[in-house]
């Protein structure tokens, strides 16, 4: 029969339905922080007061590492996941003012990013017809 220990080690192991549900979580939410509104909102409900949600942001430090990151399609979000680790930006993200200016830098950068990628792309075939014809 077994031991008091080891039912309760069995108890603590998650399924793999169960890790994957969590990571489809986690997914998510972190996904989610990439929106200044998102963060005002939750800043405004007293989310960045509460140590246990500063605990749960500080655990997700490990979508940083690239075997997690590969997942994220707004990778903006481990810059703001980086920011919530600093009471100040906690602090100033309560502003509507303050999301509203995040949101427009983001939207700004975004479109310089898009407008650039086009050119580029738009050279590149220009480039190897000119390599090819010099050779």
């Amino acid at each position: 029969m077994a031991g008091k220990s080891e039912w309760s080690n069995f108890d603590n192991r998650e399924s793999d339905d169960q890790l994957r549900l969590r990571f489809q979580i986690e997914l998510e939410f972190i996904q989610c922080l990439a929106n200044p509104n998102y963060l005002n909102f939750l800043a405004q409900r007293g989310y960045f007061k509460e140590q246990s949600f500063l605990n749960y942001i500080k655990y997700l430090q490990y979508w940083k590492e690239p075997e997690y990151a590969k997942y994220l399609k707004f990778p903006m979000c481990l810059s703001f996941l980086e920011l919530l680790q600093y009471e100040h930006f906690r602090k100033e993200i309560v502003s509507a003012q303050c999301a509203k200016f995040i949101d427009d830098q983001q939207l700004l950068h975004w479109q310089h990013y898009s407008r650039k990628r086009m050119r580029l792309l738009q050279a590149q075939p220009t480039a190897n017809l000119q390599n090819q014809s010099a050779k």
